[in-house]
């Protein structure tokens, strides 16, 4: 199936206020509404036309402080038809109060497990009805989210100073 195919078999099926936006280029993309995300993806592997038996990956974007939000970026590939599907969704950024979350689509995709416990552990993003979010590269008691634009590092953990960003004067 071709992209357009694509996007029209998501239109019949969930309405077109599922599609918000298509990225056009190398590898366009479909901007899918977030709490769309388990249906469409369920949809995308279970229907004979697209068959999208795997899961990539599973990455996120901080888009800054000032837009308020986080994209999460699903990479879907149908090992029989040959053909990848880039998924994107933006979900709201969150405050001190309410962490920025989705839901999970590892009762989808059982890799989505690891993908998405990567996107905790580096975005403090909560995916709703995962199986064991937890931190999985960081240890369990790191403080904040590093890959955010907002992460201030720390200066010590556990009494070990934390290696500091390297400066122009600094000798190596």
């Amino acid at each position: 199936m071709t992209f357009l195919e694509i996007k029209n078999l998501l239109i019949q099926k969930f309405g077109d206020q599922v599609i918000l936006q298509e990225v056009p280029g190398l590898q366009p993309q479909l901007v899918v509404a977030a709490y769309e995300i388990v249906d469409v993806c369920s949809f995308l592997k279970n229907n004979a036309n697209t068959f999208f038996d795997s899961l990539s990956c599973i990455t996120a974007l901080d888009n800054s402080t000032v837009e308020q939000s986080f994209d999460i970026i699903y990479h879907l590939y149908s090992i029989p038809h040959e053909h990848h599907l880039i998924i994107k969704v933006t979900i709201d950024r969150g405050n001190e109060n309410i962490q920025p979350n989705i839901d999970s689509i590892s009762s989808v995709y059982r890799t989505a497990d690891w993908h998405e416990r990567e996107a905790f552990d580096f975005f403090g993003i909560i995916f709703n009805k995962h199986p064991d979010l937890r931190r999985i590269l960081l240890p369990s008691d790191w403080e904040g989210f590093p890959l955010r634009k907002d992460y201030q590092q720390q200066k010590y953990y556990h009494g070990i100073e934390v290696a500091s960003v390297a400066t122009s004067d600094t000798k190596i």
